[in-house]
Formats: C-alpha cells, structure tokens, sequence
C-alpha cells in the first residue's frame, strides 16, 4: 500500500471531464517526480493486436489515396482531413468520453494550463447532448466580462455551429492567444440568443478564493456569519495545497471554528495535489482506490498527521467532477464531514497521458476510481450527506442555500 500518491501509471491523470477553455486541458498530468511506479507490461494478447494494427491500418492509407484520386469533392479528400476523420472514428468506436484525441496545436495549448497561468477566455465547459455549456466562467476574466453565465448554451463560434462539436474541438476552437478575438453565439438560459465577441486574455488566477459568491458568509436569516470560514477551491492545480493551507492557517489564527469548503463547478485537476489536499485532513484511513483493466488495484492512503482537525463541510454541486469528487468522497466516508448540495458529476476514469510523434497527444481511459468504501465515482457521483434543492425565488434572491445548509451543519457539529 502506498500513501499519500495513488500509484498507476507515470502519467496518471485526475480526468477532468470539464474542460476550462482557456485555462485547464480536458486532463490533468500527473507529475509524480522521485516516485517509484510500476510499469505498464504488454501481453501476449495486447503484442498480438499491436500486430494486428500495422497489418490491418495500411488500409487506411490505401482508401485515402483512392479518394484523394477519384472523389469528386477534392477539397473533402484531403489527406490531413481524412486523417482527422479517422481520428474521430477510432475515438468514436470506443464509445468513452473520456479517451481522446489532442491535435498539435491544441495540445500546445494545454501543456501548461496546470501552472496557474493560461490564456483564453477564462471559463470552464462541458458537453450537454449536442451542445457544449458554460460551467463556470471564471472571476475577472474575459469570459466573466463579457456576460457569460453557467448553463450558457454554446450555439456557434466564429460564425460555425458548434452542435455536436467534442469538448476538445470547442476548446480548441475557442482558446487562443492573448489580445485576439474570438465570437460566440450563445443560448442563456432564458432561452435568449445573443453574439458575444470576447477578447482573449493572459490570465493568473489563483486557485483557491476565501471570497463567497455573494461577498460575504450569511446564515438563513440573512445575518453575517464569522465564526466560520469559507474556503473555495476553484481546481486542483500545482500551487493549490500551499493556497489552501495559507488559508487554513489564517483562518485558524482568526479563530474560526469550523471550514466550508466549497467545490461548486470545480473540473478537477492534478492527481497528486488532489490527494495532498485530501491528506491534510485525514489522519487515517483510505482516500481512493484505482482498479485497472485486469482488477488489480493500488490504493492511496492517509498519513499519520493532519494539517486540521476542524469540522468540515463541503460543498458540491452537478458539476463538481474528477478530483472534486474524489476529496467529497474521502471526507464523507472516512466520517471526516459533511457533503452538502446535489449528486456531482460523476467523472471516476483514470487516464494515461500518451504523447504522439506529431506533437499533439492521447488521453487514453486506463482504470477507475473508487471510494474509500469501494462505491464507484463513474456515471454515479458522490452522494451528498445534505441535499440541496434551491427554489426560483432562492435562485432570483441570490440566496446561497448551499451556504445556508453548511452553517446549519457546522452548528450542530462539534469542534
């Protein structure tokens, strides 16, 4: 059993399912320098399929040359279009949202998005049956600016319609290089239309917020709340534990008694920060287990010592995905807090980071993960302790139920 990093692959990823346009890459590389991890072995049958691919996909090339030779539109037989066809297809045929393909250019992009630093239009996004929509649009960034919302229905970009677009082409399409434009027509959730042109910034945004969405922690009856700190993770990027114990550290000193903290909209992020994070509040007991395509399974655990012992709440919601549920799940069942709001997501897929000779790269889905209590996060989520279900006239008066639930919780918790 090895603590504090779960052990899979050298390249192992959280899995972000919602990919931050401009900010984060639809997976996030783990680096897990000076760590021992055991290999990925071939077998037999996976060297007899490898013989199989460069015996069988010479076909490939051999149809590209007929079309591009005899089709009658030539312009859609290009080799570089087929190519990108048959990309689609392969992907397609595994019928994993997970497993993709990056192009050159995009992956260029996202390379770094983890660093803290990006450039884009600063929003997160995920695919919704054909469309893709605004999860979050990130505080003081074009994307916020222009008057972007969650739940935005992403219709076209730069004049194309974007319906049954992937995450990766929308993300590719959108992202780009500070000072240019990028227009959006975009479906709010009122049913309005309008088209936002959106100048692309270099952005540096921190990680973790001690600011609540209304400006200030109030209970339900509309009284300004103290006693206990509010503490937003926005993702789990590199500098994300140093953040966060900054800010349990200062909010300890001011003498809260308690912490919420709230994972609303957060994509994911890095494995091993994830698990850091995780760690400081655990002085025992499992964080996730991964289970692989054999059902081998390693397992990461708590170390001896917490940053902590404050009572926690955390707060989730539909689009708190990968390494969000990942934390909500191992403070619930190592009976460490409590989980308030709705079912997240529900992204529990491992994924190994393949880079290619072209320079663009593979996601490939290579285990899942499962809670402390062996439930299964894919397609199932995590489960809150209290549910949240906000009315219209909460919606209309800003009032932050969520909030209002986890100082209930805090309340009745003892320190």
């Amino acid at each position: 059993m090895l603590n504090k990093v779960l052990i899979g692959i050298a390249t192992t990823l959280v899995g972000v399912l919602l990919v931050a346009v401009g900010f984060m890459g639809r997976m996030a590389v783990d680096r897990l320098g000076g760590v021992t991890v055991p290999a990925v072995t071939a077998n037999k049958a996976d060297a007899a399929n490898a013989a199989e691919v460069d015996k069988d996909f010479g076909i490939l090339g051999e149809i590209a040359k007929v079309l591009g030779e005899d089709f009658v539109e030539s312009e859609k037989a290009k080799a570089g279009t087929l190519r990108d066809g048959a990309i689609r297809g392969i992907f397609e045929a595994l019928n994993d949202p997970h497993s993709t393909y990056i192009a050159p250019e995009d992956y260029a992009l996202q390379k770094n998005d983890f660093e803290g630093a990006f450039e884009g239009i600063g929003a997160t996004v995920s695919k919704q049956g054909d469309w893709l929509v605004i999860v979050t649009p990130l505080p003081n960034t074009p994307a916020e600016k222009a008057g972007l919302k969650p739940g935005d229905q992403i219709l076209s970009v730069d004049g194309d319609s974007a319906k049954g677009w992937t995450v990766e082409q929308g993300v590719g399409r959108i992202r780009g290089k500070a000072g240019t434009s990028v227009k959006l027509g975009i479906k709010h959730a009122d049913g309005k239309e309008e088209m936002l042109t959106i100048q692309r910034a270099s952005v540096k945004q921190a990680s973790v917020s001690t600011t609540p969405p209304t400006g200030k922690v109030t209970d339900s009856t509309g009284a300004e709340v103290t006693d206990y700190a509010y503490i937003q993770i926005r993702s789990f990027t590199k500098t994300t534990p140093d953040e966060l114990k900054t800010a349990i550290e200062a909010a300890t000193k001011a003498g809260t008694k308690g912490l919420i903290l709230d994972v609303r909209g957060n994509p994911g992020g890095l494995l091993k920060e994830t698990v850091d994070i995780v760690d400081m509040f655990l002085d025992k007991g499992e964080i996730v287990t991964q289970v692989d395509r054999s059902g081998g399974t390693v397992i990461a655990s708590a170390k001896q010592g917490t940053l902590t012992n404050l009572p926690v709440v955390i707060l989730q919601d539909q689009f708190s995905a990968s390494g969000a549920e990942l934390l909500a799940a191992a403070i619930k069942e190592n009976q460490r807090g409590t989980v308030v709001g709705t079912r997240s997501f529900g992204k529990g897929t491992v994924n190994h980071l393949r880079e290619l000779s072209n320079g663009g790269a593979v996601y490939v889905s290579i285990a899942r993960w499962l809670t402390p209590a062996r439930n299964q996060i894919e397609a199932q989520g995590v489960q809150p302790n209290v549910l949240v279900a906000p009315t219209q006239e909460d919606i209309t008066a800003r009032r932050d139920i969520w909030v209002f639930r986890a100082i209930d919780t805090l309340r009745g918790a003892r320190p």
